[in-house]
């Protein structure tokens, strides 16, 4: 299949009439200029952009959307409903939540996620027959959405800095590093699926375990300074930040990815732009949780490439993040246009598919899967506006056609093999909390 493009954003920026040939095993062949589309070829009207990364989720905190309002509270008091619906889950109902989290993922152009996952085994932690029941259940409910996942499998062995696990934490844990990294040995990657891993912070894995984690090969995600309770903490018993605990254990480096990066140091911002660490910023996921605003440009020119995530999933809605990130800037520091819309482009593109393994994606280029989101330019949000500002006017509403390494995943909100998303996604909201 061959995709005509009314306009589509190439490397080297906006280009009207490109076709894009995209082979048999999904990839693009070949890119092309065209006044009008050719025979057999699939017009794609507005502005074509490359696939999104939701390079940070967790599936099943979808299921806490609107239900955690009403009391206020802070994260932790959050962190208690988190583990209420985690107690509930089992591998069917994950299976059904996960699969419809990703189709909305797949309806906004989400062409692949990065499923930080610690959701391991059953209640109290036993483990399931096949100890990484819950993770294969997360690749098959990718597959069924047509999106790849990246599974940051997660270490998480500790209740926080010298405390026991307890309670549901119990069903996250393997014991320690060591048995952890035996777990995640048995899962392989595969064309939907690639296997990484995660620290869950520095409350969760042990300064003497640290190391070990970081040593099983793939991607490497963790939890850093999200809440200054986690700094105090590792101050109290370390004498050191979170990010110089993870650089002194050999943490960061060019595969590593510090998400959320909120309440950093000076000294920290080199760390991580020093050691090219990706920042993964959740910006609608931080506001909802007070978390607060993070240094994301001072990282930026510091040498840390800058992705995206969707988080707890207050929304999906890529176009969301990418301008929460923006307008986060501009609150924090007074100035407009501290990310020009080519550097948001490629947070939410290309820095986020290469800080989950796939580093040939999130670009519209020879090579690179066939991962093309069609925005309108002529909707309520969109109209008059500069193609090459989009990111700044649309959100997902906007978003046409949804083609996923050469096949249509989603036309107009709506799924191509699993249909409307939001009765999928009613349906398993009514099992869960009935």
């Amino acid at each position: 299949m061959n995709y005509w493009c009314e306009r589509a954003w190439l490397p080297e920026g906006v280009v009207a009439g490109v076709l894009v040939h995209v082979g048999d095993d999904g990839r693009i062949t070949e890119v092309s200029i065209s006044d009008s589309p050719p025979p057999g070829a699939q017009r794609l009207n507005g502005i074509v952009l490359p696939g999104f990364a939701n390079a940070h989720s967790h599936a099943f905190h979808r299921a806490l959307r609107g239900r955690t309002h009403a009391d206020g509270g802070t994260f932790w008091t959050w962190r208690q409903a988190m583990y209420q619906l985690a107690e509930r889950l089992t591998p069917d109902s994950y299976l059904k939540l996960a699969t419809a989290v990703f189709a909305e993922m797949a309806v906004t152009g989400i062409s692949c996620v990065g499923e930080f996952h610690y959701l391991h085994h059953g209640p109290g932690g036993t483990p399931y027959a096949d100890p990484n029941e819950m993770g294969h259940v997360l690749r098959e409910a990718a597959a069924a959405a047509g999106i790849r996942i990246t599974l940051l499998d997660t270490c998480y062995v500790a209740g926080g800095i010298g405390t026991e696990l307890e309670g549901t934490q119990l069903r996250f844990s393997d014991g320690d590093a060591t048995r952890w990294a035996a777990r995640v040995s048995g899962l392989k990657s595969d064309n939907v699926m690639r296997v990484g891993a995660a620290i869950h912070s520095v409350r969760g894995v042990p300064r003497e375990q640290l190391a070990d984690v970081a040593a099983v090969d793939g991607p490497l995600h963790v939890h850093l300074s999200e809440q200054p309770a986690e700094n105090e903490a590792c101050l109290a018993a370390y004498g050191m930040t979170p990010t110089a605990l993870l650089a002194e254990a050999g943490v960061l480096s060019p595969r590593t990815t510090a998400v959320h990066a909120t309440h950093l140091t000076e000294h920290d911002r080199a760390l991580l732009g020093g050691s090219t660490t990706t920042a993964c910023f959740c910006p609608t996921t931080e506001a909802d949780l007070a978390d607060g605003i993070g240094p994301a440009r001072e990282l930026f020119d510091a040498g840390s490439p800058i992705s995206l995530g969707s988080d707890q999933h207050v929304v999906i809605d890529p176009l969301v993040e990418v301008r929460a990130l923006e307008h986060g800037e501009r609150l924090r520091t007074g100035q407009r246009g501290r990310f020009s819309p080519e550097e948001l482009l490629a947070a939410a593109t290309a820095a986020g598919h290469a800080c989950l393994g796939w580093p040939d994606a999130g670009r519209i280029a020879v090579g690179a899967p066939a991962d093309l989101v069609a925005v309108g330019l002529d909707s309520l949000r969109t109209a008059g506006s500069r193609p090459e500002q989009v990111l700044l006017s649309a959100n997902s509403s906007d978003v046409d056609s949804v083609i996923v390494e050469g096949r249509v995943v989603a036309t107009r909100g709506r799924h191509a093999t699993l249909g409307e998303v939001g009765p999928l996604l009613a349906d398993v909201m009514g099992e869960l909390w009935r």
